[in-house]
């Protein structure tokens, strides 16, 4: 990844709105975005025994991590070494060993070409060279990261700014609560990315928000993850569903007392984020599809816990965010509609909109055509 400099002669300025629908841009992104970057593919605890896999398709690529049998978890490209066939279906599963479905050479957990039917008919062969194509992995508080290529910081190092606000929260021994769920969206995943962290329209377009947090939304950025925060406020809210969940919440006794009733949002560069309440913790990743097209992944985790108020603060907290969600949905399909316009180039910042900087300082310094207010000849 690319040194990000320290000063942008365009910080007060947004990025502009033909960014947010080039599908030449978008090629560029895929090379210098997202190929290098990090992407969430599940947790440990999604794949606790020895063959089991989640695959993950990422801007072209079929990828997999599966659990080896020492207890590894490593991803590698979803790829036959024969003729290129896809080899696992499906977004999860368990297998004992990797066949591809076309002419049976066959990968044991760790990789490695074990077998190859008429091996001897194979004059260029040599099976310690054709393993699965291994790509970087890393494992963060339990997560499980994957890069398609390049060099550039760690999640760890990304996350190092917050590292002590994480380490309540347990990660490494959450569970899956319920199950990857994708929702398509016509809009640019940067649209996506920019309304998560944008905290001006969160007193004008979420009520509930409002409701629950009052005037206590606060925004922050550091280089590379941004985060947003509300403390549960006491006066009860008119909202039944909001009302129930402020008082039903249960006491976390793992946490301190000034995160007991906080939700907590990191968003990481470029496309995933956290979203950390005292009753669970959620993945939200932004896939890019098309120029103007996203695919929003997203699964909840949790720790055990029996308690009936616990169960109902989750199932609250699901009902008072789905309707969160349907509010950014219309938000962000409007300022995609309107980024179309030939009227828009690209809008002022304010000096409060700390993500939106951040944000568009790291995109300009590396797709240089992203400072331009109109698109390059032949573009």
């Amino acid at each position: 990844m690319t040194a990000l400099p320290n000063h942008d002669p365009l910080s007060d300025w947004g990025l502009p709105g033909w960014i947010y629908g080039s599908e030449r841009f978008f090629r560029e992104e895929q090379d210098k975005v997202f190929r290098p970057s990090w992407q969430i593919v599940c947790h440990l605890n999604d794949i606790p025994r020895a063959g089991d896999f989640h695959t993950f398709d990422f801007v072209g690529e079929s990828l997999v991590v599966v659990r080896g049998k020492d207890g590894g978890a490593r991803a590698f490209a979803n790829v036959c070494r024969h003729r290129g066939a896809r080899l696992l279906d499906g977004p999860t599963g368990r297998c004992g060993r990797i066949v591809c479905p076309y002419h049976a050479w066959t990968y044991d957990l760790e990789g490695r070409l074990i077998g190859v039917p008429m091996q001897g008919d194979y004059p260029a062969l040599d099976m310690a060279k054709e393993g699965l194509a291994r790509l970087d992995t890393e494992i963060w508080r339990g997560f499980v990261f994957v890069r398609l290529e390049g060099d550039g910081p760690s999640v760890a190092d990304m996350m190092a700014p917050y590292e002590h606000e994480v380490a309540h929260y347990r990660f490494e021994d959450l569970q899956p609560f319920g199950r990857v769920t994708l929702r398509p969206r016509d809009v640019n995943w940067k649209n996506i990315s920019d309304n998560y962290s944008d905290g001006l329209h969160i007193p004008i377009a979420h009520p509930g928000l409002t409701r629950l947090f009052g005037k206590g939304y606060g925004v922050e950025a550091q280089t590379y993850v941004d985060k947003m925060w509300g403390q549960l406020i006491d006066e009860p809210s008119n909202n039944p569903s909001e009302r129930l969940y402020q008082h039903i919440l249960p006491d976390v006794p793992y946490l301190p007392g000034d995160r007991k009733r906080l939700w907590t949002y990191f968003k990481l560069w470029p496309n995933f984020a956290f979203d950390i309440y005292p009753d669970q913790v959620d993945f939200m990743q932004f896939i890019p599809v098309s120029a103007t097209r996203t695919m929003i992944r997203e699964i909840a985790y949790a720790l055990p816990d029996d308690r009936r108020e616990m169960k109902a603060a989750r199932y609250l907290n699901w009902r008072i965010n789905r309707q969160v969600n349907a509010e950014d949905t219309e938000l962000v399909a409007r300022v995609q509609q309107g980024m179309a316009s030939r009227t828009f180039t690209a809008g002022p910042l304010a000096t409060s909109e700390v993500s939106l900087r951040s944000f568009g300082r790291k995109l300009r310094a590396l797709i240089p055509e992203s400072r331009l207010p109109r698109p390059p000849e032949g573009w």
